[in-house]
């Protein structure tokens, strides 16, 4: 005779030889597919508000009693564990915004690349309380079908499944017929991409973090996502002129506030400093040019926007210990749970070359890449010419394919979600979700 317990999602569930029958309380949304091949006496106390589809009803089956030991390690795995779990949950309702503005506090959508295409992708015109939560690296049709499949509400994925605009919506191309679905389904699609490439502690600082601790900087700089302004000086006769020219300054549009600052030049008139938003500098400028004081006088410049501290693109580490090269393939195997890398060595380097600075961009990572001075370069993908013009400068450089260089990420985001939501959501890292790209 033996008994057994096992924490599931908070609740206790037991396990006794002290019957012969098996009893679990089933639903129509999942007992057709859970098969519970053990013996004995299995109580699942579960309370009937976890359930939300239809009243419970107690089923029981009998087993024979040889085989409840092997059966019971199956009930003890990690998907057994992780399934049960979604239905042990007390049901904690958030809305879409809420869970939205938490995201946004992760990682601004303004740090994102102006070409990007982020934030909400999909909204359903009727709006329900956020429950589950998928992360993905791709929506393909497997993850859509293993959302459906989990009743997700929300799919957080991190390159955008719609990037360029339609102009219908048909069965003929995949990325619409994900939208359409999604949109029948009530699933929200929400995508980060490059926010979280430049953001602190983001893709790109897990990505480097794989080659060990060290001086890490950015490749390339964010800066903050204020509308662009110039500054135009100007000399102007007297202070009527300058009233004359400011009223009308005033009256173009998307120019309603500006900044202003005035100093009496040599010969008695103004020197004017004057700020706008960039939208309107045309015509502001058209402004100034009919005063002919202003327009010899006039000078242009943009003012720089201020820098976001540690955001950006690509990271460059100055590593604390140098490795070789073979130990950095290793250590990025191990980092990024991959089997195999693929490797360019530097012009007269060798396994044995030592590695002391490591220039890192998670996807494709050419374009961030190309002018850095470093012994080492891990990306998901450049283009042969690329490698080879990395290669002639005595750079090595890792391959890992596309999205292998940016999954490992979604368990990092996972915990880092679920801290700000309080666990109040559940949330899952797709289990479909792969490189389509595979070494056979």
């Amino acid at each position: 005779m033996f008994g057994g317990s096992r924490n599931l999602s908070g609740r206790l569930v037991k396990f006794s030889c002290l019957n012969l029958s098996c009893s679990i309380f089933k639903t129509n949304r999942f007992y057709r597919s859970v098969k519970l091949p053990f013996s004995h006496h299995c109580s699942f106390p579960l309370s009937s508000h976890s359930f939300l589809a239809s009243p419970l009803e107690q089923c029981s089956f009998p087993f024979s009693e040889h085989s409840v030991r092997s059966h019971l390690s199956l009930l003890r795995s990690d998907k057994v564990i992780r399934y049960f779990s979604y239905f042990t949950h007390p049901a904690v309702e958030m809305d879409l915004k809420a869970v939205l503005d938490v995201l946004e506090q992760l990682a601004p959508l303004s740090l994102a690349e102006s070409w990007d295409n982020v934030g909400l992708l999909v909204e359903p015109s009727k709006p329900r309380p956020v429950k589950t939560i998928m992360l993905t690296n791709d929506l393909t049709m497997a993850v859509m079908d293993e959302a459906v499949m989990m009743n997700c509400d929300l799919i957080i994925s991190y390159h955008p499944p719609l990037f360029r605009p339609f102009k219908r919506l048909i069965q003929k191309d995949w990325k619409q017929q994900l939208a359409v679905r999604a949109l029948e389904g009530g699933i929200a699609i929400f995508s980060p991409h490059t926010s979280w490439d430049s953001v602190i502690g983001g893709v790109n600082d897990w990505l480097v973090g794989g080659m060990g601790s060290g001086q890490t900087s950015v490749l390339s700089q964010a800066y903050t996502s204020t509308q662009q302004k110039h500054r135009l000086e100007f000399s102007i006769l007297n202070e009527g002129e300058l009233d004359g020219l400011l009223e009308q300054i005033k009256r173009i549009e998307g120019n309603e506030s500006f900044q202003l600052s005035t100093v009496k030049n040599q010969v008695g008139g103004q020197q004017v400093v004057l700020t706008c938003a960039s939208s309107a500098l045309t015509a502001v400028v058209e402004t100034l040019l009919s005063n002919l004081h202003a327009s010899k006088s006039l000078n242009i410049t943009q003012v720089q926007q201020p820098p976001l501290i540690d955001c950006g693109q690509g990271r460059l580490n100055v590593l604390d210990e140098p490795v070789s090269v073979a130990a950095a393939v290793q250590k990025m195997k191990t980092h990024l749970g991959l089997p195999h890398l693929r490797l360019a060595l530097g012009n007269q380097k060798t396994l044995d070359s030592l590695v002391k600075t490591v220039a890192v961009c998670a996807g494709s990572g050419a374009s961030v890449l190309e002018c850095v001075k470093a012994d080492l370069f891990i990306t998901g993908e450049m283009s042969h010419h690329e490698v080879l013009d990395a290669v002639a400068k005595g750079t090595s450089v890792i391959l890992s394919d596309h999205s292998n260089s940016e999954r490992g990420y979604l368990v990092v985001f996972k915990e880092k979600l679920a801290a700000k939501l309080g666990h109040a959501i559940n949330i899952v890292v797709s289990e479909r979700d792969r490189d389509p790209l595979q070494v056979v």
